[in-house]
């Protein structure tokens, strides 16, 4: 996490995906002068007992894992019961992991976690390649499965306002609640590192009893 990480994940965004989602050699021009909110993404009930914040990137592998070993039960177990919100924040890596997140978004809530699942489920798939016209059409690929058309998932995607709010959410974010690595975990405001399910589970019980 690079103090120039900004400006090369906006260069990435507005010229490298405006090239490939767009076909065109110009970057999308940017059509507001308001700041777009950039809000957290939240699964579970408001008052639950336990809140649990996530820092991921859609292109960590780490991440994936927690997402296959410990997302399924969490929600079976503890978020869909009431117990557990669960608060999601993502993190730029890298400008695939942005593009991802941009794509993600682009479905509105009802849709973000389901295109999460996805893009964790198949990261090797839709992130191997080193041709980011290749990444940006496997993404469009992935909003179209949603239920995105290609308009919808370009004008989403070439929202320069729209990334230059992500990359700067994201940064203030990180500094401060001091995120070094992904996943990092919060349970009621602790931090913790990446842990298998028995281990997130003794912490959850723990806030629970």
């Amino acid at each position: 996490m690079k103090n120039g990480f900004a400006t090369l994940a906006l260069i990435a965004a507005l010229g490298a995906l405006g090239t490939a989602a767009a076909a065109q050699d110009t970057a999308p021009a940017t059509t507001t002068a308001e700041k777009p909110a950039v809000p957290d993404m939240i699964m579970g009930q408001a008052d639950a007992p336990v809140t649990i914040m996530e820092y991921a990137s859609y292109t960590c592998p780490h991440c994936a894992d927690f997402h296959t070993n410990v997302m399924d039960k969490l929600k079976t177990e503890y978020i869909d019961t009431g117990k557990v919100k669960l608060v999601f924040r993502e993190v730029y890596f890298d400008r695939y992991g942005l593009w991802a997140a941009m794509m993600a978004r682009c479905g509105g809530d009802m849709r973000y976690f389901g295109i999460g699942d996805v893009l964790f489920d198949t990261q090797r798939e839709w992130a191997g390649s080193n041709d980011p016209a290749v990444v940006v059409q496997n993404l469009k690929r992935i909003g179209k499965t949603a239920g995105m058309d290609d308009a919808t998932i370009d004008q989403c995607m070439q929202n320069g306002d729209m990334a230059q709010a992500m990359v700067e959410t994201y940064e203030a974010n990180v500094k401060e609640d001091g995120v070094e690595g992904t996943p990092t975990i919060f349970i009621n405001g602790a931090k913790h590192s990446n842990m298998d399910y028995e281990a997130l589970k003794k912490l959850i019980d723990a806030e629970l009893s």
